[in-house]
């Protein structure tokens, strides 16, 4: 099946890309760079902070795929926990000291790196290579006031995930499709199967789905407004407080959660869960879908009583501001973000490309669960590119983990969280 592009969104990107400006104060994006491809050489240093033991092996076949299309270049491959990333750079950036050519950023860090002159502009430069192509909401993650600091590499949203053969032992042919049904499928797995019915994951990222059900949000960033703490997005917590108190949930674990429901759900210890299409190929290689790889369901999260929605989430390259060799750096960047290596890390990894193209070519499309995120991503929903976004989920975090373990009620956790936002959103209003 070919994933359809519907015309509009080919328009957004056109008109994204005819309204792209050069580069920052002092740079002239007609001449950044002066050399032929053929011409450029030298090292570069590559940071990927992709899973290290499920992505990376891809990664650094691209990488030698490079080098052998340019040969005077080199690519220092340096794999950094996705974890460590955002605070590796920033302190490698702010000293001038260590910071990569290139990095693999988290789209939510690229308007922070950007405002902090971290990053450089790509407007311009052979970095960004036939920009009509790439889909409107990736693209709009690398921009920041006007101008271009990063390319899209793969585009997520998170979705329900489920196992076929514990859902069918309970009763059910088809995945729930409301946050009612997703409470009472889970209950009946737990009954009938033994197995738990759902597992939580206690992070931030993973509660936004109970919150844009409900039609809230963390801010509106357009009218500079913290929303977190409104009936909107109490109601979509309300959601979480009852699926624990009603036991359709598992006990959570607060610490290292990603980790423990993902291995629960691969050794087929509960039935759903959310997460995202980077948790392909982790998936498959748990025994419950090893050697049944149809067991996997792939379906939208569960709606509220306004929508289903997930996040977007994603990476793009993007270039150090201070990096002594912008001609490789800009070349590699070109090379990685082709349709031909976004089809091939879909191929290989099951991650969803950001160039409208690639989901044409054979790897792509030989790939099932490419086909199968098509849904997810139809319902996902664009953060705020703004630079404090990436802050806003470390207080978001802590007050989930405390309603997960039962010291606050959804009230209480949301107006506190309200007021740290009010400490990093200077100015905002509630």
């Amino acid at each position: 099946m070919r994933r359809v592009i519907s015309a509009a969104a080919i328009a957004a990107a056109l008109a994204l890309a005819a309204t792209a400006c050069g580069g920052t104060a002092g740079t002239d994006p007609a001449t950044a760079t002066s050399k032929a491809p053929g011409e450029v050489s030298g090292e570069i240093t590559w940071w990927d902070t992709s899973d290290a033991t499920t992505e990376t092996p891809v990664f650094q076949e691209l990488v030698k795929e490079f080098e052998a299309k340019y040969p005077k270049i080199k690519v220092n491959y340096v794999n950094v926990p996705f974890a460590d990333a955002r605070d590796k750079f920033k302190t490698a950036a702010q000293s001038g000291a260590g910071a990569p050519d290139v990095l693999r950023t988290d789209v939510g860090w690229v308007a922070e790196f950007a405002s902090l002159g971290y990053l450089a502009p790509l407007d311009g430069t052979p970095a960004i290579a036939d920009p009509q192509d790439f889909l409107p909401t990736p693209a709009a993650s690398g921009r920041y006031n006007g101008k271009t600091y990063a390319v899209p590499q793969v585009t997520d949203t998170l979705g329900l995930l489920y196992n076929k053969e514990l859902l069918k032992k309970a009763g059910h042919d088809a995945p729930p499709a409301t946050m009612a049904e997703l409470k009472q499928v889970a209950l009946d797995v737990k009954e009938k199967t033994g197995a738990d019915g759902l597992a939580l994951n206690i992070d931030s990222y993973f509660l936004l789905p109970f919150i844009y059900g409900e039609g809230g949000d963390l801010v509106d960033a357009a009218g500079k407004k913290i929303t977190i703490a409104a009936p909107q997005a109490v109601q979509g917590v309300k959601i979480v407080e009852d699926l624990i108190k009603s036991g359709a949930a598992a006990k959570p674990v607060l610490q290292d959660s990603y980790t423990t429901v993902a291995t629960a759900f691969k050794e087929g210890k509960v039935a759903m869960i959310f997460n995202g299409p980077w948790s392909n190929a982790d998936n498959l290689s748990g025994k419950v879908f090893k050697d049944n790889p149809d067991n996997l369901g792939i379906a939208p999260v569960p709606s509220g009583s306004v929508r289903s929605g997930a996040p977007v989430g994603g990476h793009d390259y993007a270039v150090y501001a201070g990096s002594k060799n912008l001609d490789a750096a800009y070349l590699f960047i070109r090379f990685m973000a082709s349709k031909e290596s976004q089809a091939k890390i879909a191929g290989r990894l099951g991650l969803l490309p950001t160039r409208a193209s690639a989901y044409d070519l054979p790897e792509a499309k030989a790939n099932p669960q490419v086909v199968q995120w098509q849904k997810p991503m139809e319902s996902a929903v664009e953060r705020p590119w703004i630079p404090e976004a990436a802050s806003l989920f470390q207080p978001l975090l802590e007050g989930y983990q405390k309603l997960a373990g039962g010291q606050a009620t959804a009230e209480q956790m949301l107006e506190e969280v309200a007021a740290e936002y009010q400490g990093i959103l200077k100015g905002w209003s509630r």
